[in-house]
């Protein structure tokens, strides 16, 4: 195993962000090969702890010689993040120097313009140069994840339709729950990354075989537990096996059973009024259209001061907010549903 660190010098005098990299040369030429990074949004650390507990796995492998593929591994991807409290909380999710989304704004290239990514690089930002070397790297892999988390969560990921159903493979390895197939239009690193291998030199492709680039949403913020990573990381082991990344003999391949379904399903339930949120329903529950699933206290101890809040569509509930106030347009829930549920959203993310 090789570590390095990316080094990028901040944006005032003094300051500079270390992000190690965890590198295993692949026997196999011809092996595909992967890049992993965890925490882009630094306050989601589910997978850096997955990451710690693959890293082990992979140490042990590089022994017995069982990678075949080249392998890099970020466990913690967003030392500026990581670095940003306010008020005793770390925000890291956006750049409080410029109100950006760390995983948004990232270049939008054609895999032959990889290297221009690197054009002018020391007069931008340090997120920026962040986000470029990343996006760099990365795209020096075929296979190509991005680990994240919601609040309250089921596992899920999203994928473009482009590396659909080819990437069933991870979503049974990992034992997702849902699958929301995404078009790929977004600033988004895992959008960034499809962007660039379906544009690889000339015209756009609809599917890129071998390829694959997809953001793993393991389950809620709060769901960092030993158990729980080294079982994730042993889902992770499993995809790169199947793959051919690393050998397992004793690997065997299990179809995907969960739901796959396009973001135009996806109910974003959100809060109508301000108030306190009681919750009936909780993830992984399959609701019918009409069913109670929260109800808010927008007047406390007046009559009538609460406000039901119901299903629009039958589906199962895939994520809920961890927050029990909500401001008016704030967003409770996901449900995964069996039919769209609009007709007006726009392409690209769900949430900014």
């Amino acid at each position: 195993m090789e570590r390095s660190e990316i080094i990028i010098g901040g944006d005032t005098a003094g300051i500079e962000w270390r992000v190690p990299v965890f590198r295993f040369k692949g026997s196999d030429s011809a092996a595909p090969s992967a890049y992993i990074q965890a925490a882009l949004h630094a306050n989601e650390l589910p997978g850096t702890a997955l990451l710690h507990f693959l890293l082990e796995r992979l140490q042990k492998a590089e022994a017995d010689g069982a990678i075949h593929g080249d392998i890099a591994v970020v466990p913690q991807a967003n030392p500026i993040g990581l670095a940003q409290y306010h008020f005793g909380e770390m925000e890291g999710r956006f750049d409080l120097g410029s109100r950006t989304n760390f995983n948004r704004d990232f270049p939008l290239v054609a895999l032959a313009g990889r290297d221009t990514l690197l054009d002018k690089f020391e007069s931008r930002s340090a997120a920026d140069r962040l986000k470029r070397t990343l996006l760099h790297t990365a795209l020096g892999a075929d296979l190509v994840l991005d680990l994240h988390c919601d609040d309250e969560s089921l596992q899920y990921a999203y994928i473009d339709d482009a590396f659909w159903p080819e990437a069933a493979d991870l979503a049974s390895a990992l034992d997702m729950e849902a699958v929301f197939l995404s078009d790929g239009e977004s600033t988004a690193f895992e959008e960034a990354v499809g962007h660039a291998f379906k544009r690889q030199g000339g015209d756009k492709l609809k599917s890129v075989p071998g390829r694959l680039a997809v953001t793993v949403e393991l389950r809620g913020r709060r769901d960092v537990y030993p158990d729980m990573a080294r079982r994730d990381a042993d889902g992770l082991w499993a995809f790169l096996a199947g793959r051919g990344v690393v050998a397992d003999p004793a690997h065997e391949a299990k179809p995907y059973a969960g739901p796959a379904v396009p973001l135009d399903n996806i109910e974003m339930v959100k809060a109508p009024e301000p108030g306190t949120v009681l919750f009936h329903r909780d993830i992984g529950d399959e609701v019918k259209a009409g069913d109670l699933i929260a109800t808010l206290i927008v007047r406390p101890g007046e009559p009538g001061g609460t406000l039901a809040v119901t299903a629009g569509h039958d589906g199962l509930i895939a994520t809920r907010c961890s927050a029990r106030y909500a401001r008016r347009g704030d967003d409770l829930m996901k449900i995964a549903c069996r039919e769209a549920t609009r007709k007006d959203r726009k392409p690209g993310t769900l949430e900014d």
